[in-house]
């Protein structure tokens, strides 16, 4: 395969600070006008692409083999001694676009956010910063040397998840316990890393003169459409709709398996007693399965994802010292995604490609447009609904793609619209804690208290699991999200993006051509329109409410019960 590393690429990753200033200093010492403003910018995002495609590529260089010792030092030099004068670099060009008074066509929204950008910047919190990252290094090396012994071999957790699939309920069980066990030997490890983050956190914001890390990371992530007492709601949405429907999952399932109180090992068993669904044996049937699923949603989809293969765009499968989870980035040099998981032979993993394999086609879709580079990627908010819609574009032609029977793919799909509904409270769960830690930031930097406050949201939100003799380890689930450690507040766009994505697909039952066409017209948008303005765009509405998170809940439950009667 060929593999995106252009010479270009391979140069950029050698360039120390000194090569690279001069470039900013130009920019710096240029006299902006109305004539000039306009290749100034450009010139501007075309160093900016090339400067942050070093981070990019080191930071994949890690979580692909987290016992990459040479790829970390790499990484902490780049933090250290690049990271932050590049930082600088690009907050007195905004200071200077700013200063200019000058106001581009189609700049609105990046102006906005360079003046949001201006002001929280503070020449203290880079250090503060590039440590962060470094101590988000730790995290992920624990996380992925986690290993259990299990039929005489030795699986990573993600390796222990398809046995969670096995119609047994012992084999869960064991399986499960030993799982958690495992994750459990850490806990104290990974709440030093806790607490380390915590003091890091309480400083920057500190350092910009905000009330708390939640005011600074609110402006942070350009979070100008929503407040946070607007994400309190959708919380109490979610419990007020979305919870009875759960409850009424789960007892559906505990009835089905015949159990007198479903245990947390009897969540991701088929709902209907049947044998675990195994769509491929390796990662060849994988892609040919996956190719022919986006193809059928659109043929530009599949011809990107042939792209991808072509050029070594995907790390799928699973292995020891590979950091946990799943992800798209991009590589700005030559504009192309980089997905990211952690593949294991199942359904679940179908899915997540659907998922990751949206965030890589909107990559593409403004890979063609020459937007300034503040405004050329949407906010994670509306990157979401990309990935998020494309399970339920693609989630209808699983039978197609050839790794399923139409009694699988029914089965699949099933399992699928549960997880959907599902996600919601888990999602208000992980964000509803980060309100507290943040809010509580001196109480919440005791690991022990967060783990507390977890057990109390997760019996608020996660109805109908019985988790006797285990409140320990359900305490310190929170530590196995990546997103709470690494990428604070980086959660609620999950459950928001859930919605705009239910509209997309309900969209798509009616008119499927004219929903996917709203669909790409809004991912080529980038960010040059508001948050709200992007949802419309798809055919969606950005909201919090119940009324519209109800409609959403009801067209899943009713396609549960159709597929439910048509095919099993």
């Amino acid at each position: 395969m060929k593999k995106i590393y252009l010479v270009e690429t391979e140069t950029l990753l050698k360039w120390t600070w000194a090569e690279i200033e001069p470039h900013y200093q130009k920019l710096q010492a240029f006299e902006l006008n109305t004539g000039n403003v306009d290749a100034w910018l450009k010139d501007w995002s075309d160093l900016t692409r090339r400067v942050y495609e070093i981070p990019t590529r080191l930071v994949v260089r890690t979580w692909v083999n987290t016992a990459d010792e040479e790829g970390k030092r790499l990484y902490s030099n780049f933090l250290d001694t690049i990271f932050p004068k590049i930082e600088e670099a690009e907050n007195g060009l905004n200071k200077k676009i700013l200063d200019s008074k000058l106001e581009p066509k189609n700049l609105r929204i990046a102006l906005r956010n360079m003046r949001a950008e201006a002001d929280l910047f503070r020449e203290e919190n880079l250090p503060l910063r590039s440590e962060e990252e470094k101590t988000g290094l730790e995290y992920n090396k624990i996380r992925a040397a986690q290993t259990i012994e299990w039929a005489n071999e030795e699986r990573t957790v993600a390796q222990m998840y398809p046995l969670q699939l096995e119609k047994d309920r012992a084999t869960r069980e064991t399986a499960m316990r030993m799982v958690l066990e495992r994750q459990y030997a850490d806990f104290e490890a990974l709440g030093e890393i806790w607490i380390k983050l915590m003091e890091i956190r309480r400083q920057v914001a500190r350092n910009a003169g905000k009330a708390d890390y939640r005011a600074y990371q609110w402006q942070n992530k350009r979070r100008f459409d929503y407040t946070p007492e607007d994400a309190k709601s959708f919380h109490r949405a979610i419990e007020e709709v979305v919870v009875p429907a759960t409850a009424r999952i789960r007892e559906r399932r505990r009835k089905i398996l015949d159990v007198a109180t479903l245990r947390p090992w009897d969540t991701e068993a088929d709902s209907n007693g049947l044998d675990p669904i195994r769509p491929f044996k390796t990662m060849d049937e994988l892609n040919r399965g996956m190719k022919r699923i986006f193809d059928k949603v659109d043929p530009d989809f599949g011809d990107r994802y042939q792209t991808m293969l072509t050029e070594g765009l995907l790390d799928l499968e699973n292995r020891k010292n590979k950091a946990p989870g799943g992800y798209c980035t991009m590589f700005p040099v030559a504009h192309r995604p980089f997905i990211f998981m952690n593949s294991v032979g199942t359904h679940a993993d179908v899915n997540t490609l659907l998922h990751e394999g949206g965030h890589s086609f909107h990559v593409f879709e403004t890979a063609g447009t020459d937007l300034f580079h503040n405004i050329k990627y949407s906010p994670a908010e509306f990157n979401e609904v990309a990935s998020m819609a494309m399970e339920l574009l693609g989630g209808r032609y699983l039978m197609e793609s050839g790794m399923y029977t139409a009694a699988e793919a029914a089965q699949a799909r099933i399992k699928d619209l549960e997880t959907h509904l599902l996600s919601w409270p888990s999602m208000a769960v992980a964000d509803a804690l980060q309100h507290w830690i943040y809010e509580n930031h001196h109480l919440a930097s005791d690991p022990v208290r967060v783990s507390e406050k977890w057990s109390e949201l997760y019996d608020r939100y996660m109805v109908g699991l019985d988790w006797s003799d285990l409140e320990q380890y359900k305490a310190a689930c929170w530590q196995s999200i990546q997103h709470i450690y690494l990428w604070p507040f980086y959660y609620v766009e999950y459950g928001l993006a859930q919605l705009g994505a239910s509209q997309i697909w309900a969209n798509s039952l009616a008119d499927y051509p004219g929903a996917v066409k709203a669909y790409r017209k809004a991912l080529s948008l980038g960010a040059t329109v508001t948050l709200p303005e992007l949802f419309a765009a798809a055919g969606a509405k950005f909201s919090f409410d119940a009324a519209t998170l109800k409609r959403s809940v009801d067209l899943i439950e009713r396609t549960i019960e159709e597929l439910d009667s048509a095919h099993l």
